[in-house]
């Protein structure tokens, strides 16, 4: 499973699902297309989206690139750095989240998304 993920300010960059949280890969699937207005925390993107997925062995830290879903929230999450919460040069969600994708490419052309910027995620 293969995404478009496009905002005025960092275009159009794709993704892939990795096989990792199933349930909640196929779950954002099946809602897709959707569109939201980012929230940022650090360097992470967040947004709510109509998925209520519970937790899927989710990490407390995550790679530069990945995708996430963040239970509490039934947000959507893109981490391109460390957050507030990180340690380090780790990169920590708020809590942990189900990882479930990452990135093709630099994540950080993410970089130059502002809180408020219109997402949309489509399959590809």
């Amino acid at each position: 499973m293969r995404i478009r993920i496009s905002s005025p300010s960092s275009g159009e960059v794709f993704a892939e699902f990795t096989g990792e949280s199933p349930g909640t890969a196929q779950a954002i699937w099946d809602a897709l297309p959707l569109e939201a207005r980012a929230s940022t925390w650090g360097d992470e993107i967040y947004f709510s989206i109509p998925v209520d997925a519970g937790a899927e062995e989710p990490r407390e830290v995550v790679e530069m690139g990945d995708l996430g879903y963040w239970p509490p929230g039934s947000a959507f999450c893109i981490f391109f750095g460390p957050t507030p919460a990180s340690r380090g040069d780790e990169i920590r969600p708020a809590s942990p989240v189900n990882v479930f994708g990452r990135v093709e490419g630099d994540p950080r052309v993410f970089k130059s998304v502002a809180s408020g910027e219109l997402i949309r995620l489509e399959r590809a």
